[in-house]
């Protein structure tokens, strides 16, 4: 029989924007969400002297998303060094241990899968200038961190930062697989809805050209597209260089055909089945 996790939240100086100190049922990890502009205020946090590991988030010029992830022996010591040497980050997420059973190797190794697991989502840049160490660890050790992990990535989730979350859901509602788009200028596309809007997958065609029609904004957020990589010329058509979320069905469906296109019809399953009649019928059966 398998139990729900209960996290529990406190709002430390009372402050939905303040600090937060965060807990799972029956784990030893804690975590604090803590503002940038309140790092100095935290020396009434005994803990955060401790070791433990860290993720701190931002925005860089162009408003996307950055993280950088680091371990201490001294958690608050290493963020007040960061208030010097970092500018982008505007608040921070930490994980200790309550027991203090953390020791280096330990935070050594989970620095480097979290690392891992922030790289193979990519949903945030990667501040980090070089790949963290990969720590020697006992077996019974590591199995102990990765489950330290899942609840760092639950957290993190809760506390509202995507950044060890894969792109694709892989809803089991999904009975017939992803959805489909093709037509003619090369477009073949495939992707799936997500709780973020649209995910097209790696690999999808776009279109090789656009119609004079196409909205002005998409066709701006196309050529964004290519100049930043995730569009590649192949000559009659682009393909998608990664698994890439847009905000809604329709943006997708434009940016795979190259025109306007309502993506609630435009995207199929293999037997026909538009996204329109998928998500009718899903909300008729939750009904």
């Amino acid at each position: 029989m398998k139990f729900g996790k209960t996290i529990k939240i406190f709002l430390i100086d009372g402050d939905p924007n303040g600090r937060m100190s965060c807990e799972i049922s029956n784990w030893t990890g804690k975590a604090y969400k803590i503002p940038r502009i309140k790092i100095k205020e935290c020396t009434d946090r005994d803990d955060l002297v401790s070791t433990g590991v860290y993720l701190l988030f931002g925005k860089d010029e162009e408003e996307k998303d950055q993280v950088y992830i680091g371990e201490a022996e001294s958690i608050l010591k290493r963020l007040n060094q960061h208030l010097n040497q970092r500018d982008f980050w505007n608040e921070t997420i930490v994980f200790i241990s309550k027991d203090e059973n953390l020791n280096k190797a330990h935070i050594k190794y989970l620095e480097n899968r979290l690392h891992d697991l922030a790289k193979k989502a990519n949903r945030y840049k990667i501040e980090n200038s070089s790949t963290p160490t990969l720590s020697s660890i006992s077996e019974s050790d590591r199995a102990e961190m990765e489950e330290f992990i899942e609840n760092i990535k639950m957290l993190v989730n809760t506390l509202g930062h995507k950044v060890f979350d894969e792109k694709r859901e892989f809803s089991p509602k999904h009975k017939q697989g992803a959805f489909f788009i093709k037509a003619i200028r090369g477009a073949d596309g495939q992707g799936e809805p997500t709780s973020d809007g649209f995910v097209v997958f790696k690999s999808s065609k776009a279109s090789g050209s656009t119609v004079a029609s196409i909205t002005p904004n998409f066709a701006t957020l196309r050529q964004r597209l290519i100049s930043e990589g995730v569009l590649v010329d192949k000559g009659e058509y682009f393909i998608f260089s990664e698994d890439y979320i847009f905000s809604s069905p329709s943006s997708a469906a434009v940016m795979v055909l190259g025109r306007n296109a309502n993506g609630l019809i435009e995207w199929k399953q293999k037997d026909g089945k538009t996204l329109k009649e998928f998500e009718t019928e899903d909300k008729t059966t939750k009904a």
